[in-house]
């Protein structure tokens, strides 16, 4: 593509499951025909899914097979990749500027740049909000990225090698997982780390008993699991992970979090090596100084049925990092991977009409067909919800195909049908020769 001034300039900050979906489709049909210039924003040189990184942590899955490298796609769709991470924003000169990237040792690589656009979107995702709990950002792990994951896997799998080399009996909470936040990632979680601890013993570390020694806990504040979920799905959840040894603690409020475990508003302390937060969520702190646009209490930017922010029609908003209100609903849509598929394909459309001169923006209505929870290779329970169906509870393997063919569909919304049924192939007869868990 060429540098030309007349070429409407899109800029795209987030190359999440919607930013990265939107790039592909504005680079085909725009991009490649040299209508406009799509350029993509992030600040990793590689998307993986995020519904994935529970398994990636828990080792069950390779990120380097499922991951995206950015420059490679851009250049196969038509769209330009840049790394950066969003900085500030100058509405009046339509400007966004990127901070500066540092390498492993500290020293500047990328310097701060700016990106002059005419359409500016904005998916950069959430962040695991702590809610001001005290000791959570210290001692807690995160799952807000691939980075985080590797590392939680990294501890995870020392933590394991360090019990199975140890002299004498091991020291208290030594392997427990505390997990709080009974969310679908909490819940999804437990249910990988349950396999992993097995997993582990099969592969050598036979010093370590998986039922007596491996203890793993979710803490939920609220009365129930799953709350965003029918009361039927929760509690189907709920009885398979007491079935599976996980222990499962409600209306537990925590208190502080400490290096050897956590307190809770009861006055009871619960000893872990690991605790993992996944108890809400919030926009980036950046979100909340960008030239005068409006956010919400969690900071998320705030937009119109068009994706538009309040304050700027050139800037649209999307994905978790967006508060979309809903028709007749007080709810915000909500920050579902389903969703932010959804309005990536409607902003194609909105896009197009920027282009072709302006008229009347179509405005997003959410369509909820649905939600699944997975318990790693135990079952999976879910609703699939559709004009014809209604709303039907789905459960065991029938539950876990549709759950699997959900990231299948994020990535025939990447490369296509063809492509996506070769890497099916490939990973299928690949998964045959490597280990079913990650050791390393």
């Amino acid at each position: 593509m060429s540098d030309t001034a007349e070429k409407h300039r899109i800029v795209i900050v987030g190359g999440g499951a919607g930013g990265l979906e939107l790039a592909t489709k504005l680079g085909k049909k725009f991009g490649k025909k040299g209508l406009a210039d799509v350029t993509l924003v992030d600040a990793t040189l590689t998307h993986i899914w995020k519904p994935l990184l529970h398994e990636v942590a828990s080792g069950r899955r390779n990120p380097g097979e499922d991951e995206v490298s950015y420059l490679a796609h851009a250049r196969a769709n038509h769209f330009r990749f840049r790394l950066g991470r969003l900085e500030s924003l100058d509405r009046t000169g339509k400007v966004v500027t990127m901070a500066p990237i540092m390498d492993e040792d500290g020293r500047e690589m990328i310097p701060r740049r700016e990106f002059p656009y005419d359409t500016l979107v904005i998916s950069i995702g959430s962040i695991t909000n702590s809610f001001g709990t005290k000791g959570v950002d210290e001692n807690c792990v995160f799952l807000d990225s691939r980075k985080q994951a590797d590392r939680f896997h990294k501890r995870l799998l020392n933590t394991f090698l360090r019990a199975h080399s140890r002299v004498g009996e091991l020291e208290e909470g030594q392997l427990n997982v505390v997990i709080i936040g009974a969310g679908a990632t909490g819940i999804e979680l437990a249910a990988e780390l349950h396999n992993t601890a097995r997993q582990v013993v099969a592969y050598g570390l036979d010093k370590i008993s998986p039922d007596q020694d491996v203890k793993l806990t979710i803490v939920e504040a609220g009365p129930t699991i799953l709350p965003a979920l029918p009361e039927r799905i929760s509690s189907g959840v709920l009885k398979q992970l007491r079935h599976i040894g996980v222990e499962v603690l409600t209306g537990v409020k925590v208190t502080e979090v400490v290096e050897n475990g956590l307190n809770t508003e009861t006055g009871e302390f619960i000893p872990a090596a690991i605790k993992v937060w996944a108890a809400g969520i919030k926009g980036a702190d950046v979100l909340a100084k960008l030239d005068g646009l409006e956010v919400n209490r969690i900071n998320q930017l705030v937009v119109r049925p068009t994706l538009q922010t309040t304050h700027d029609d050139n800037i649209f908003a999307f994905g978790d990092c967006a508060a979309c209100p809903q028709k007749d609903n007080p709810r915000n849509v909500p920050p579902r991977a389903q969703a932010a598929h959804q309005q990536a394909s409607m902003l194609v459309k909105s896009i197009a009409s920027r282009l072709g001169g302006g008229g009347t923006l179509p405005e997003y209505v959410y369509k909820d067909h649905g939600s699944l929870v997975s318990l790693s290779e135990h079952t999976a329970f879910g609703t699939l919800m559709g004009n014809l169906t209604g709303d039907v509870m789905v459960s065991g393997r029938i539950a876990r195909i549709i759950y699997v063919s959900l990231y299948r569909m994020h990535l025939m919304a990447l490369h296509g049908p063809i492509a996506t049924m070769l890497k099916v192939v490939t990973q299928w007869m690949t998964g045959r020769l490597r280990p079913a868990l990650k050791l390393h």
